[in-house]
């Protein structure tokens, strides 16, 4: 049932790891009078009644360090990739205090992601806590994904934790890290849906110490917790398995608490204490849309943002499917490459408009050449931002594209062509301009005449897309 009760053991701790005759373990969890409640986390191994059971005096910990690279293993530290046994001299408990605030820094250094609509309008710095939120298969863990893959070579170490997600989807994921190259920078920590509930419940915190140890030493962390919904429901499932009070929804009072105090380990430290940063991307899955939810709402009031996906943009085709009027990050700006914010805030308000007025223009309404021009505009943006699953794009690639959108310089281009002249303009800015994207990488500011270098190169780049075709219309149509 994933939990025993057991008589006796006289001292033990709350954590501490107790070993069964059959060579069964599990974590002492509830200390009772005349009993502790014990949650079992070996799955092939089974307990049965009047069994001995042992003390360990050690609370429950995992290995870390570089032995971890690029390995599969599970929230105990035990290798899933078969490729040999995890040689480390070093292990962390699971469960480890927060830093305290005077060890904590500004988060100011941004973290890329290769996703245009994220690194333009919801900067993520190093450091911060993005929730990633949505529903079923709205692309949630492709943008987490995308963004261990944009960290290949900018020196930030990846932990990905999946919690009680199926082994195909779990065994493509790893394929994809592997075929891509990521698998040298990144651990994957796996509970899978078969496992016990006391392994998707210490998932995460394994996750987090693994991290914290990289973290430390001054190197900054990528953690993705896929996802604290499966994570949730096993830790209600062991609280009414421990026959705990249960509140709204079945939940445990305490499951605020749980995600707080793991979440809060995520951090940007001072440079007296290594300079070192751990950024989490913990996802979450909602039921038709209902962000006000007793997990979603938790974890909202936790984070520091949050990216939400839509189902209806999912189904339309625009990928990724961020909801721009319900995503934010409340670090913002600070976190932002600085040649960014001259384009961010201007292409913000241009697509809000546009999808306020969409909206009233789909009733057929007669609107003035205003509001015309801000369709137009608006329907540029939206093709602009559209990007593949797994496609991540350099900063001056991003910026040079986003700045000819924010420009009206594609305005005349037709909707559906907006990808080919994308797809060149990108091509111009990295073969001609390779001193301009060294200085927005270095995060350089944009100055005039590199302004004036990105509309000359649009519009050319525009006009030569063009060719003889005609001119868009506000429709998105051709006009002869």
């Amino acid at each position: 049932a994933g939990v025993a009760e057991v008589a006796g053991l006289p001292g033990v701790r709350v954590d501490e790891v107790v070993r069964f005759a059959g060579g069964a373990s599990g974590v002492a969890s509830d200390l009772r009078e005349g009993a502790v409640g014990v949650v079992l986390l070996d799955a092939r191994r089974d307990v049965a009644a009047g069994e001995r059971v042992t003390r360990t005096r050690r609370v429950l910990d995992v290995p870390v360090g570089e032995a971890l690279l690029g390995r599969v293993v599970d929230p105990a530290g035990r290798p899933l990739d078969r490729a040999g046994e995890i040689r480390s001299d070093r292990r962390r408990p699971i469960e480890r205090p927060a830093p305290p605030i005077l060890d904590r820094a500004p988060v100011e250094t941004p973290l890329q992601t290769g996703i245009k609509v994220v690194d333009a309008l919801f900067p993520i710095g190093r450091g911060q806590r993005e929730l990633i939120l949505g529903d079923r298969q709205t692309g949630k863990t492709s943008v987490a994904l995308a963004t261990v893959l944009a960290q290949r070579g900018q020196d930030v170490r990846c932990v990905w934790c999946s919690i009680g997600q199926r082994g195909s989807a779990v065994a493509r994921l790893v394929a994809t890290l592997r075929r891509s190259g990521a698998m040298t920078y990144t651990t994957v920590v796996i509970a899978g849906s078969d496992d016990p509930p006391g392994l998707r419940w210490i998932a995460p915190f394994a996750a987090t110490s693994v991290a914290e140890a990289w973290m430390d030493r001054g190197e900054d962390v990528l953690l993705v917790f896929d996802d604290l919904t499966q994570h949730a429901r096993a830790y209600r499932e062991l609280s009414l398995l421990l026959r705990r009070p249960p509140g709204r929804e079945a939940y445990p009072g305490d499951v605020f608490y749980l995600h707080a105090r793991l979440l809060e380990r995520a951090t940007q430290l001072r440079e007296e204490r290594g300079g070192g940063s751990l950024t989490a991307l913990p996802i979450v899955e909602t039921q038709e849309q209902n962000v006000s939810a007793f997990i979603p709402t938790n974890l909202i009031s936790i984070t520091d943002g949050q990216i939400v996906l839509s189902p209806e943009l999912a189904a339309r085709g625009i990928l990724p499917a961020v909801d721009v009027g319900r995503s934010v990050s409340r670090v913002g700006g600070k976190a932002q490459r600085t040649a960014y914010r001259a384009v961010a805030s201007p292409l913000r308000l241009a697509y809000t408009q546009f999808e306020e007025l969409e909206r009233f223009a789909r009733f057929g309404a007669d609107v003035d050449e205003d509001t015309r021009a801000t369709l137009r505009r608006g329907r540029r943006v939206r093709e602009v931002l559209k990007q593949g699953a797994l496609e991540t794009i350099p900063p001056c690639e991003q910026l040079a594209v986003l700045f000819a959108a924010s420009e009206g310089v594609l305005d005349a281009t037709p909707a559906e062509s907006v990808a080919d002249v994308e797809a060149a303009l990108r091509r111009a800015v990295r073969d001609e301009h390779v001193d301009l994207c060294q200085r927005v990488a270095s995060g350089a500011r944009l100055e005039e005449e590199d302004r004036e270098t990105l509309r000359t190169l649009a519009r050319r780049v525009a006009e030569e897309a063009s060719g003889t075709r005609g001119h868009a219309d506000d429709d998105g149509g051709l006009e002869a």
